[in-house]
């Protein structure tokens, strides 16, 4: 599963980063980093961008760069 699948209060566990060069480094640099927990707050009315909670601070992402993140999900 990735993380543009995850819905609104949803929870889920960083396993991997598919994303390569600057965008990983960036995307590392705002702590999107395996093994990290996130939360969906919000996607927007179109479906793009998300918001999510990574590290106690809002981060939104492009459906696109979210898709590209496996994550496992929380209960």
């Amino acid at each position: 599963m990735n993380l543009a699948m995850l819905r609104p209060g949803q929870r889920g566990r960083i396993t991997t980063i598919g994303a390569i060069g600057p965008l990983k480094r960036r995307l590392m640099d705002m702590g999107v980093l395996k093994g990290v927990e996130v939360k969906v707050e919000k996607v927007a009315p179109l479906g793009d961008p998300i918001e999510i909670i990574v590290k106690n601070y809002r981060l939104s992402l492009r459906k696109s760069e979210a898709a590209g993140i496996g994550v496992e999900v929380q209960l």
